[in-house]
Order: C-alpha cells, then structure tokens, then sequence
C-alpha cells in the first residue's frame, strides 16, 4: 500500500467499487411510464417487458410474508442497491471473495407526492445488522453488532440489505431494486447521454475516467467511470464520491424532462428494456400495475421539492478507515421522512465534492439582485423549519458541478 492510500481513510478507498446512483433512483419512474404507454408501444414489447421482470424478481421477506401489492396510494419507499462482483460483471474490475452492496440508496416519496427524499447510505457505515435469512437456501444468519453496511447482502441477499437498512432507519421499505455494473452502464447508453461538469481536468487511471474541464455529456463506461471515480473528486474519499452521485443523479432527472423522455413512448421503451434486462426488481415491485401508480405519483413532481441527502455520519472512534451514524442528526432527518414533512437543504449543504455550477452561480446572483432591488425595505423572513443544519446533499434542479481533487 502507498503512502497516499494510507492518508485516506478506508472509507473513501474503494478499489473500483462501482456506484450505481445514475440508474438506481429512476428506475420506478421510467419502467412504470412505459407501461402505462401502452397504447403507444406494441402489446407484445410490454409482454415480453413485463415478463422479463417476473423472471427476474427477488424475494425480500427475508423469511416473511411478501407485502400485498395494492394502488399507490399516499407515501412510499423503494430501496435501490448496487452489487459489487455481482455475475456478469468479469469486465468491470478484479473478483472479489463476495458480494458487497456498496450502492444503497433509499428513496422515499411523501404521500401527497409533492416532495422526496433520496438517501444515500455510505458502504462503510458500521451498524448493527438483524437476523437474516437466504431466500433460497434457508441459511439464517445471526444478528451482529458493529459491522459494515455492504456486508448485508453476503448474508441473505437483497432481503437483507432491506431488512438491514430497516432497522437503521425505522422505515419499512416494501420495494427494493438490484442494480449492477452492467445495468448502470446499459441505462445510461438508453438515456442518450447525462451532461456533467468538473471544475478541473481528471484523470483518474483507478476508475478509468478522463474529463477535461467544464461540461461534458457522458454516457455508458465513461459515466460508469464517472460514478466510480474517487481519486478524481474531492477529498479523495467515498463520502466525496457520494457527491458526484448526487450531481449526476439530479442532472440525469432533468434531462430525462428536458427531453420529454416522459412522454416519448421510444425513448421510454428502450430504457425499459435496458432496466428490465439488467435490474432484478423485488416480488413487490415486479408488478406492472405497482410500478404504473408510482410513476403517475412522482411524473409531476417539482424537482426543487425532491432532495439527494447523505445519510448523517461521523468518524468511527474505533476504526479511522469507517464511519458511524451521527445519531443526532440521524434522528432528526429519520423523524423528518417518517413523518413526511418536506425536507430543503440550505446553500451550505452541498456536499464535500461538489458546488454549483457556473450557470447556477449566475442565475442565483442575478435573482437575489432582482429580488434586493424589488424590495428595498424587506421584511425579515424565519428560517423554514425543514431545513436540518449539518445536513449535506442537493435537490434535484439544482445544477452543481463536481470539484476535481487537486493532484499532487
């Protein structure tokens, strides 16, 4: 080992472990939108289509009962994960002694369905982990303390990382959706494209990534790359790269709309057929009429009023290479979701890789001189409610850039 991985955190060092944010999160909304375009694309497509997600379908009860699916109706939850060394990825780095659910990002949506939260949960936030069992071989798993989170999934699947992330939380998360590197990289071939910016040239060889300055469009390995790169942002750590998610992620949602990917039955189709190929969607989820209602509640959603948020964590005082929860801010943020009370994020909750981007900048100047001008004597304003000091992350308009770590 260098000496320059020894100044980083085990945390922040992650081989090459993909991140699957930029399909993960908009894999309800797209799926659900293709199906509910039936009219407009062959019978037989959305036959196979939807065949192929029952094929794929993944037991989550971690050996109870399986949710009755039922209309959309108010709030509800989807846990997306993202396998490491998951089959089919011989490709995409080096084999590893098992699979590791490095990508866990829990989404919840409020039940007037005006507002969202999209948690990012870190790979190595050391928690305690429930009783699990293997939904095919009937291993149960004992419960532990003290362990990281992305190695639930080695103890009884996508079920567990569920039922893990539920005791966190205090959130029952009835849906959940497995992504690999493969399925990252087919989506965003079927999105056409995700424009992102950096504040300096990258080249970071370990993630295979190489960007020069300002905007560019990505897709396919590049964003793939993108998503996995953590030498290249930040503070070189995994709580940076988290950041560059969150940027691609909100980015991808407002082309989607810019594109009028939402209402192109062809555009729609195709990223079907790419999630519905290289995602394993839960027996709860793998429901053609489960996943229409959750796209006609999120399709009209103001992206200002959906959050990327990371998941509060500080240093672990017992392993400087791991995090832990911030219980505090934990809590705050967990009562907020449950109690679906909208969550907003102030100007200094950015996260540690990213800013707005130049435009951003721009348009937010411009606006706040408007506004000085328009009203010379303003009346002092509370501060809302919603917003959770301490709190990183970015809401899904707004436009930030990742900030290129500086090479030594």
């Amino acid at each position: 080992m260098s000496d320059h991985d020894r100044a980083v955190p085990r945390h922040a060092v992650h081989h090459g472990r993909s991140v699957w944010g930029a399909a993960l999160k908009v894999l309800a909304i797209t799926t659900a939108v293709v199906v509910a375009s039936s009219a407009s694309v062959a019978a037989i497509g959305i036959w196979s289509l939807g065949r192929t997600v029952a094929a794929n379908a993944v037991d989550i009860s971690n050996g109870g009962s399986v949710p009755t699916i039922a209309a959309m109706n108010g709030s509800f939850n989807v846990l997306l994960v993202g396998a490491d060394n998951a089959p089919g990825q011989k490709s995409f780095g080096g084999a590893r002694d098992a699979t590791l659910n490095d990508v866990n990002i829990l989404v919840h949506i409020a039940a007037d369905h005006r507002s969202g939260v999209i948690m990012s949960l870190p790979r190595d936030l050391v928690i305690a982990h429930p009783e699990c069992e293997d939904p095919t071989t009937h291993e149960t798993f004992s419960a532990m303390a003290a362990q990281p989170l992305n190695t639930a999934f080695a103890r009884g699947g996508l079920g567990c990382v569920v039922s893990t992330v539920e005791s966190l939380t205090g959130i029952k998360v009835p849906y959940a959706a497995l992504f690999s590197f493969e399925g990252t990289v087919k989506m965003a071939d079927a999105v056409g494209g995700v424009p992102i910016c950096v504040t300096k040239p990258i080249n970071d060889t370990d993630a295979g990534l190489k960007l020069p300055a300002g905007r560019s469009v990505i897709s396919g390995r590049t964003a793939l790359a993108y998503l996995r790169s953590r030498h290249g942002v930040g503070d070189g750590s995994d709580l940076s790269r988290i950041g560059s998610q969150q940027a691609y992620m909100s980015s991808l949602l407002r082309t989607m709309m810019s594109r009028d990917t939402f209402t192109n039955p062809v555009k729609l189709y195709g990223l079907a057929q790419a999630a519905a190929q290289n995602v394993r969607l839960s027996q709860s989820l793998a429901s053609e009429d489960t996943i229409v209602t959750m796209a006609l509640a999120l399709k009209n959603m103001n992206l200002q009023h959906l959050v990327f948020v990371q998941y509060p964590t500080g240093a672990d005082p017992q392993n400087p290479n791991k995090v832990v929860p911030n219980t505090e801010l934990a809590d705050v943020l967990m009562r907020r979701i449950r109690a679906d009370v909208p969550v907003e994020l102030d100007k200094s909750s950015l996260g540690l890789s990213t800013e707005l981007a130049p435009t951003a900048k721009a348009h937010a100047a411009t606006a706040s001189t408007t506004k000085a001008s328009s009203s010379p004597t303003p009346t002092p304003t509370k501060t809302s409610t919603a917003v959770i000091d301490g709190l990183r992350g970015q809401t899904a308009a707004q436009q930030t850039c990742s900030i290129a770590r500086s090479q030594p």
